[in-house]
């Protein structure tokens, strides 16, 4: 039955709509237009979030881009803490603590000693980031994908663990040769102060091998290192969410969210400064020292030897990592890259425990 008398009020409006159209008492209005042009401009709106997508070529290449920004300045920004550890490390006898180590360091070389190294770093570091963040988001995606959506959930932490595991592994060739030259030329005074001095001295006396004689020790220090720097940073992210973040993720804005991440950042760093410091000690000395193994640098430093310079390295380390992930994060940030939220039980997984109705 047609409401007659609104029927009539509608029709004399002289402001009613053009494609003004009449329903039945009781049926449902229907908007398909509507819903046609909201859900166009839904999509038109992720296209303008995203730049590209999740898992693309395009995705890998900025994300070791921004794993050379966050590895490469920071550890150049770190580089006279880094060599007075190293100093604290294989001449423990010479530089007594982390303040001695710098005014002994003043003293003898000036203040422009305290940056020794920082080209070997500039650049060993930001070939080990382009690896280490790239590879790292290429293992995840690959390996997510064979474990299936619901495995990878309940395996995360375990998925974390193997994903940089795997990327670390490639990293570290690509930073060994000039961690060679770093070490080198931060802990034997006169021996060379450039790295333009030093590689082809280095060359010169060893050949080849001396640029990857500790690729080893190096893959005990950062493999362990990294694998906790990303699991533990994934999982703090998740429990700070969950019980400190007062509200969802999606709620937050993008400098909160920054926030968080340099907090996991850090404390993840503080985890990896422990778990890697002894094989820290094994390479800084195995740089240093002509035709040593890493077995016989081992055994002469010692169970408490490998833990010299443990407190400069955790501050070193903290932040080096917190800074790491922000700056990390920051580019995702610019560059409107897809950022998945913490991951989320899936519905069929939900549905198999019985927590869904």
């Amino acid at each position: 039955m047609y409401p007659t008398a609104l029927t009539q009020l509608a029709r004399g409006n002289p402001f009613s709509a053009p494609l003004f159209t009449l329903q039945k008492a009781g049926e449902p209005e229907t908007h398909a237009p509507v819903q046609k042009r909201r859900l166009a401009a839904a999509s038109f709106s992720a296209a303008r979030v995203n730049s590209c997508e999740f898992g693309s070529g395009k995705y890998y290449a900025l994300c070791g881009f921004g794993g050379i920004l966050s590895c490469g300045i920071t550890h150049t920004a770190v580089v006279p803490l880094d060599l007075v550890k190293c100093r604290l490390q294989v001449d423990p006898a010479k530089y007594k603590s982390i303040f001695n180590g710098f005014s002994v360091t003043i003293r003898e070389d000036g203040v422009r000693g305290l940056a020794k190294g920082w080209a070997p770093t500039f650049i060993g570091y930001s070939m080990q980031g382009l690896c280490k963040f790239g590879f790292y988001e290429v293992f995840k995606i690959l390996y997510g994908d064979l474990l299936g959506e619901e495995n990878a959930y309940l395996w995360r932490t375990s998925l974390y663990l193997a994903a940089s595991a795997s990327a670390e592994f490639f990293a570290d060739i690509a930073l060994a040769p000039m961690e060679a030259c770093k070490v080198r030329i931060q802990t034997q005074p006169g021996y060379a102060n450039t790295l333009r001095e030093c590689a082809p001295k280095m060359y010169a006396e060893e050949g080849l091998w001396a640029f990857y004689k500790g690729v080893v020790p190096l893959w005990m220090r950062q493999i362990p290192y990294t694998m906790m720097k990303f699991a533990c940073f994934e999982r703090t992210v998740e429990l700070l969410y969950k019980y400190v973040v007062p509200k969802p993720r999606s709620e937050c804005s993008k400098p909160e969210q920054l926030v968080v991440t340099f907090v996991a950042g850090y404390i993840a760093g503080v985890f990896c400064a422990i778990v890697s410091h002894p094989a820290d000690s094994v390479v800084s000395v195995l740089n240093k020292e002509k035709g040593s193994t890493a077995a016989q640098v081992l055994k002469k430093l010692g169970p408490k030897g490998v833990w010299k310079g443990l407190v400069a390295r955790i501050i070193m380390i903290g932040t080096l990592t917190a800074l790491q992930w922000f700056i990390y994060d920051s580019v995702k940030v610019y560059f409107r890259l897809p950022r998945p939220p913490p991951p989320e039980m899936p519905e069929s997984l939900k549905k198999k425990l019985g927590l869904t109705e």
